[in-house]
C-alpha cells in the first residue's frame, strides 16, 4: 500500500458506494466519506430522446386527425345579402296638401315710367344761368335754365318798332282811301287817284302783318333761350352748367320724370310669360332693402325676342323716395293659388324617360308614377300633376327598388311627411342586396 491510499473500487454489480480517500492520513476509526456519483450519460441521452419521439409522435397524430377532420366535415354554404329572399322593409311618405301660390320672378330696374329728355331746340347759346338740380319737383312751365339772349333782344325790340310803323302807316293810307271814297260821288277825285289809295292802304296793312310775322319770329327765337319745364313732374338728371354751349341736337341739359311715375322694367321667359295678366299684383324688392314695394303689371311686351327669347314686362309703383331709377329691382309676381302636394326632395327622382316617384299600391307592390314639378318651397318639392295626395310615396333610396317589387312599410314611419332616418336608408339599401349598413 502507498502513502495515499485509495479506495478500492468495487465491481459494477456491487450494491455498496463508492468510497475513496482524499488524504494523507489514514480515517479515523469508526468514519468514512461517501460521494455519490455521477449519473451515467449515456442513459440520460437515451431518456431524453426517447421523450423527443414521444412528443412528435403525438404532434403527427393531431395533425392527421386536423387534416381528416377537414376533409370529412362539408364546407359551410355563405350566404350574401343578395341572395336572401326577404322582403324590403321601406318608409313611405303621403304628400301633404298645401295652399301654394305660384309665382313668375325675374330681374330688372327700376326706371320713370315717362322719361322726358330736355334740350334746346333754337339757336346755340351759352348757358347763363341754371334754376334747378336732380330730384327738384318742378311745374309744367317752370323755368329750368336760360340761354344768353343778348343777340336776339335788340331784334325783337328793333321788330317791334318796325311794327308800330308800319301799322301807323296802314292807318293813314287806310284814312286816305276812306276820304277819297267818300268825295267820289261829287266828282272831286279821279277814279284812278281813289284806285290807288285802294292800292296803297292794302299795301300798308300787308307791310303790317309782315312785321308782325317777323317779330313773332324773334319773340319765339328769344323764348327758345328759356329752357322750360314741359309737365309736372321730378328732376332726373342736370346736365347743364353754367358756360356751356348749348345747341340743338346735342345731349339733353335735362331729364325729367313725368308726373313723379315710377315703374320696373325687365324681361321673362317665354314659358312665364303666358301665365302673367295686366293688373295682376306684384312685390318689388330692391338690393339692401327688406321692405317690399307693391305693385302691378302695367303692360306686357307684344312680341319675343327671337335671341334671346324673352318678353318685356312693366310693373307700375307708387312714388316713394327709395325708388330711384337705375337701381337693380328683383319682382316676383303671383299668378295663380291652389292646393298641391308637396313631398320631400328624397322622394322624387328622375332618369332618361322624365320625373316620377315610387308608389306603394294596396298590394304593397312598388309602382311608378310620373310627376310634374311645379317649384320648390321650405318644405319640399310641389308637385304640380301627377298626385291626388292620398298615394303612399316611398321617401328614400328608392333608386334600389324595382317597378313590381313586394315591399313592406315600416310600422313607425308609415304615413311620416318627415324626412328618412339613416337606419330607414340602410333597410333600402338591404332591400336592394347591398353590403353596406348605416
Amino acid at each position: 500500500m502507498s502513502a495515499n491510499p485509495e479506495h478500492d473500487v468495487g465491481t459494477p454489480n456491487e450494491a455498496a458506494d463508492h468510497v475513496r480517500w482524499i488524504g494523507r492520513e489514514a480515517l479515523p476509526a469508526g468514519q468514512v466519506s461517501l460521494r455519490e456519483s455521477p449519473p451515467d450519460t449515456s442513459e440520460v441521452q437515451q431518456g431524453t430522446r426517447v421523450k423527443w419521439i414521444a412528443a412528435a409522435a403525438v404532434v403527427a397524430i393531431a395533425i392527421a386527425a386536423a387534416i381528416a377532420w377537414r376533409l370529412l366535415t362539408p364546407a359551410p354554404v355563405i350566404t350574401t345579402l343578395a341572395s336572401r329572399e326577404s322582403i324590403p322593409l321601406v318608409t313611405v311618405v303621403t304628400p301633404q296638401l298645401e295652399s301654394v301660390t305660384t309665382s313668375v320672378s325675374f330681374t330688372g330696374t327700376i326706371a320713370a315710367r315717362y322719361d322726358m329728355p330736355i334740350g334746346i331746340d333754337g339757336d346755340a347759346g351759352r348757358i347763363v344761368a341754371v334754376y334747378v338740380e336732380a330730384g327738384d319737383h318742378v311745374k309744367r312751365g317752370q323755368l329750368l335754365a336760360k340761354i344768353d339772349d343778348s343777340v336776339l333782344q335788340p331784334q325783337v325790340n328793333r321788330l317791334a318798332a318796325s311794327l308800330e310803323q308800319a301799322r301807323a302807316q296802314a292807318a293813314l293810307s287806310e284814312a286816305e282811301y276812306r276820304r277819297a271814297k267818300g268825295v267820289e260821288a261829287a266828282g272831286a277825285l279821279s277814279a284812278e287817284e281813289i284806285e290807288k289809295r285802294r292800292a296803297a292802304a292794302v299795301t300798308d296793312a300787308a307791310i303790317v302783318k309782315v312785321a308782325a310775322a317777323q317779330l313773332a319770329e324773334y319773340q319765339a327765337r328769344l323764348a327758345r333761350t328759356r329752357v322750360l319745364a314741359p309737365a309736372n313732374g321730378t328732376v332726373l338728371t342736370r346736365k347743364a352748367e353754367v358756360g356751356q354751349i348749348a345747341s340743338p341736337g346735342g345731349d339733353a341739359l335735362f331729364r325729367l320724370a313725368s308726373g313723379g311715375e315710377i315703374e320696373m322694367r325687365g324681361q321673362v321667359a317665354e314659358q312665364d310669360l303666358a301665365a302673367l295678366k295686366v293688373g295682376q299684383t306684384a312685390s318689388i324688392f330692391l338690393t339692401g332693402l327688406s321692405q317690399a314695394f307693391e305693385g302691378r303689371v302695367r303692360l306686357l311686351g307684344a312680341i319675343i325676342d327671337p335671341q334671346s327669347r324673352l318678353g318685356d314686362i312693366r310693373i307700375a309703383l307708387k312714388p316713394d323716395p327709395a325708388l330711384r331709377p337705375g337701381a337693380f329691382a328683383r319682382a316676383s309676381v303671383a299668378t295663380a293659388k291652389a292646393q298641391r302636394p308637396i313631398l320631400p326632395q328624397t322622394a322624387v327622382l328622375s332618369d332618361d324617360k322624365g320625373t316620377y316617384v315610387l308608389v306603394v299600391n294596396a298590394a304593397n307592390t312598388i309602382e311608378r308614377c310620373p310627376v310634374r314639378i311645379s317649384g320648390t318651397t321650405a318644405e319640399g318639392v310641389v308637385i304640380a300633376s301627377g298626385l291626388t295626395g292620398k298615394e303612399r310615396i316611398v321617401a328614400t333610396a328608392g333608386g334600389f327598388l324595382r317597378e313590381g317589387e313586394t315591399v313592406t312599410i315600416a310600422p313607425s314611419s308609415a304615413g311620416s311627411t318627415g324626412p328618412p332616418s339613416v337606419s330607414q336608408s340602410a333597410t333600402a339599401l338591404d332591400a336592394a342586396g347591398g353590403t353596406s349598413r348605416s
